[in-house]
């Protein structure tokens, strides 16, 4: 699968880390930036990866900025992306079989590199079932999109 990752520089040392993990995991892995912990913006690379996944050159996306709060809000502004920011590794694999989720966002200042690895596999082994509920709830979160995006 192809994965884009980005970062403010809250997010680029738990970054650097989730890069490696998801190589290691066969997963074919673009990293979008930031490339140090010099200050950026995190609106810049949470654009830069929904763009990614928008776009298709990126099945799923994941972005890490300090608390994941900023960052998910604008990868969210972009159409056709559903960030979410998650701590748990129930949210990270519901979001995709539910909701069809294909941001992940974390906070690199509150999760741990553990935990963060852990999210990141039940991340990207989830699918989204399409099952007729969730179907259903999607294609409303799809016609809110469109009704504002206009």
């Amino acid at each position: 699968m192809k994965v884009a990752l980005g970062s403010d520089h809250a997010g680029f040392e738990l970054k650097q880390r989730v890069l490696e993990h998801v190589r290691k995991l066969r997963h074919d892995a673009a990293d979008l930036g930031t490339h140090s912990t010099a200050p950026v913006d995190y609106p810049d690379f949470a654009e830069a990866v929904a763009m990614a996944v928008r776009d298709g050159r990126a099945e799923r996306g994941i972005v890490v900025c300090g608390s994941g709060v900023g960052a998910s809000i604008a990868a969210n502004k972009v159409p056709g992306v559903r960030a979410g920011l998650c701590h748990d590794s129930y949210s990270a694999h519901q979001g995709v079989e539910h909701d069809d989720m294909n941001v992940l966002v974390l906070g690199g200042r509150i999760v741990g590199e553990a935990l963060a690895l852990e999210l990141i596999e039940a991340f990207l082994k989830a699918r989204f079932t399409a099952e007729e509920r969730h179907q259903r709830r999607l294609d409303k979160v799809i016609q809110l999109e469109r009704k504002f995006s206009r």
